[in-house]
């Protein structure tokens, strides 16, 4: 069980940027092909900017040719959350950080084996972790 991170409107307002905030806690989307994960082919484990709870491994990353970084698979059922979303005039699959439910992107069923699943992310709500990955123990 995750233990949920709550802050405030202004908090949330005064921790981040403009544009994390815009997308983060507004559910907003980065353009594509502009946020510096897309085509990172760093190792490392992939983690909530809001708050640092470890959400995707690099290993999970694929290019989707989308412009957003994409993901077979979160990291652990305790990494993040879906919910459905009807926004934009059609019905998708949120995917929000199970800490503090920041808002990372959507997931769609169109992704490669082994899940057939596309966690496709906004690289504003990301920070990628290159020295800490929890599975190994290596720092």
């Amino acid at each position: 069980m995750v233990d949920k991170l709550v802050r405030s409107d202004a908090e949330w307002r005064q921790a981040l940027t403009a544009e994390q905030y815009q997308v983060c806690r507004r559910k907003g989307t980065e353009g594509p092909f502009s946020g510096k994960y897309n085509d990172c082919k760093d190792q490392g484990i992939y983690r909530c900017a809001c708050c640092g709870h470890p959400l995707f491994s690099a290993d999970a990353k694929f290019d989707s040719g989308t412009g957003w970084p994409s993901f077979t698979a979160p990291l652990s059922d305790e990494s993040v959350q879906s919910r459905s979303d009807a926004s934009a005039g059609m019905l998708r699959t949120e995917v929000a950080c199970r800490r503090c439910d920041a808002h990372l992107g959507h997931v769609f069923d169109d992704g490669p084996a082994p899940t057939g699943q596309r966690y496709c992310m906004n690289s504003i709500s990301l920070d990628l972790d290159r020295q800490n990955d929890p599975r190994t123990g290596t720092s």
